[in-house]
């Protein structure tokens, strides 16, 4: 039986040779992220070699990137601003590599590929990179409570990572709901360990990241600390860390009815964790000098057995693989038909034969948003009922989608039902839905290479629409083209309610804090909190107001008004408001520099 072009099962076998074979580049730069993980951390280097051969060199380039990204905050000899410019400027090259597709850096290169071969959605690592960036200067968290957030906001999207990934080759790693709260606890526990470990290295930069809530029990325990001197009180405390990590870290119960695979990665992860902690325990004075190692003997009592358990789970396990994925070089095109997933085609060329302007990456939007106004008033300058303007606003739509995906855009998102447009006659209202319902079921972006994506409130909809909404997010999930987010029955403020309800709710389990939330723990309980900034948002019908649309979202986003009634647009609109949003200098709030004064002039 012939195999599909884009994926494949396999049983995972030794002599498999993962996706770093296919070019010398691509295999280079997966070796130095699985030196890089292997020099930061052996204990993860070991674990992910529990893994199947097929993801290795996946977790080889998240972890290394994690570790570059973290070594490029912890620089000793470097001021704290230059360091945060460092990350900051890290973080934005990946942004821009991700999108397009390819990248000098051999890290953020094997980190680009493994995105786009397994299909991660990288977007979600934003807080993380941030929250790595913040703690360079330095943040002392008041209690237990703060010190979870704050561990959670670093480590939990690197591990949701690892999570999706294996999902993707077809072995979900989803905990029973009553076991995600054991979960919480056992990567706060990973990450107490952690923090003991490098006790030395954080207070010779003058960094004590445990809570001001530890330190209380244990008088002038802190004072010692900071001076790097072993005392009863600072013996104590460290005593009172690891038995705590090490309850932390004991979870047999979280992976019970798990895979056999992911529960000996936990299992021998808990396990290790534990090894480490023993290597404290005995280090006495001189964890305040250099990090404890654990034994060889005592790794290799835990690595050896959960070698031969793993090896035997996914020996009997089939995985989707995914194949090549095609180099991308400068600005995004569309994948030629050979690379594109099987059944998908090309968006049709513009009757006029028109190509996409070329924008460069760097000034590139990766988040349109659209307000699609003007279909009525189209319809009525030309002796039609309104109706018929939305049924002529749909194949404006569907050249905006064409557009967006020949020039590359990774997000579009579209205003096309209101909370507030429930207030219109029925009639029309009817209109706009059975449109929308009639493009999910039968119309031509449903081959396109293109995530669907809906944003709204599903309890005033008809159920056939709710349901053809939520089939087209299920039966796309797995395309990696333009993310495609239709906004019906949507309104900002309503958004903004729900947010702030799910917030509340958090609280009283408590999740949060109330008296530390932040933006980012905003965003995270937004019904989409993947969703980037939107960098553009377009309306169209010479109307110049945003109308309750994507107002978190939309903060910054520079605005573009047109006189064009929506069902006058096409292509070339979305092009000409994507050149003119890359003429624009965007500062979020800061000053425009001065230009620097000429050189007088010798006479």
């Amino acid at each position: 039986m012939p195999l599909d072009t884009a994926t494949r099962t396999w049983h995972v076998r030794p002599a498999f040779r993962g996706p770093e074979a296919e070019d010398p580049t691509l295999r280079a730069a997966y070796r130095l992220c699985r030196r890089t993980t292997r020099q930061h951390d052996p204990a993860i280097h070991a674990l992910v070699q529990l893994m199947p051969a097929v993801l290795r060199p996946a977790c080889w380039a998240l972890w290394a990137a994690a570790s570059v990204h973290d070594d490029l905050a912890d620089q000793p000899d470097v001021e704290p601003a230059l360091r945060a410019a460092r990350a900051d400027s890290w973080t934005r090259a990946l942004q821009h590599d991700l999108a397009v597709g390819t990248s000098a850096d051999p890290i953020r290169y094997a980190l680009v590929d493994t995105a786009g071969r397994w299909r991660l959605d990288l977007s979600g690592l934003q807080g993380a990179l941030a929250r790595t960036r913040d703690d360079i200067h330095g943040v002392r968290l008041p209690d237990w409570a703060a010190w979870r957030a704050r561990c959670n906001e670093g480590i939990l999207p690197w591990v949701d990572q690892v999570r999706h990934l294996f999902e993707q080759a077809g072995t979900s790693l989803t905990l029973r709901l009553d076991r995600q709260a054991e979960y919480k606890r056992f990567i706060e526990g990973s990450q107490l360990t952690d923090i003991l470990t490098d006790l030395s290295a954080d207070l010779a930069e003058g960094e004590l990241l445990l809570p001001l809530e530890a330190l209380e029990p244990f008088p002038g325990a802190e004072a010692d600390l900071l001076r790097r001197r072993w005392s009863p009180a600072v013996a104590a405390l460290i005593t009172e860390q690891t038995a705590l990590a090490r309850r932390w870290v004991s979870r047999p119960a979280m992976t019970r009815g798990m895979h056999p695979g992911p529960a000996t990665l936990l299992d021998t992860a808990a396990a290790l964790m534990r090894v480490q902690l023993d290597a404290i325990d005995a280090a006495g004075p001189t964890l305040l000098k250099r990090p404890p190692l654990p034994s060889l003997a005592a790794r290799t009592r835990v690595l050896a057995p959960a070698r031969l358990r793993s090896s035997l789970a996914w020996s009997l396990t089939p995985l989707t693989v995914p194949g090549p994925r095609s180099r991308v070089a400068g600005r995004r095109e569309p994948s030629p038909a050979a690379d594109r997933p099987a059944g998908l085609r090309p968006p049709p060329p513009h009757p006029d034969g028109v190509r996409p302007p070329r924008i460069p990456a760097d000034r590139m939007p990766t988040h349109v948003a659209v307000i699609m106004d003007g279909n009525g008033r189209w319809a009525v300058q030309r002796g039609l009922p309104r109706s018929e303007g939305h049924r002529a606003g749909i194949a404006a739509l569907r050249e905006t989608v064409y557009g967006a995906l020949e020039i590359g855009l990774p997000h579009l998102t579209l205003y096309m039902f209101s909370t507030e447009n429930w207030k219109r006659d029925t009639e029309e209202i009817a209109t706009i839905l059975e449109a929308i319902q009639g493009e999910l079921d039968d119309g031509p972006l449903r081959d396109l290479d293109l995530r669907h994506r809906w944003s709204g409130r599903p309890d005033r909809l008809p159920q056939d629409l709710v349901h053809a909404l939520r089939r087209e997010e299920h039966r796309t999930r797995g395309r990696t083209g333009l993310t495609l987010t239709t906004c019906v029955d949507y309104g900002g403020r309503d958004e903004i309610t729900r947010t702030a309800a799910a917030l509340v709710r958090a609280a009283r389990e408590g999740e949060v804090d109330p008296d530390l939330l932040g933006e980012d723990d905003f965003a995270r309980h937004l019904p989409h909190p993947d969703m980037p900034d939107v960098d553009l948002l377009w309306r169209t019908g010479d109307e110049q107001r945003v109308s309750n649309f994507l107002p978190w979202q939309a903060a910054y986003a520079e605005l573009h008004f047109t006189q064009d009634h929506w069902p006058d647009v096409d292509r070339r609109n979305l092009w000409q408001a994507i050149s003119e949003y890359s003429r624009r200098q965007r500062r979020h709030g800061a000053a425009v520099p001065a230009p620097a004064p000429s050189p007088e002039r010798v006479m």
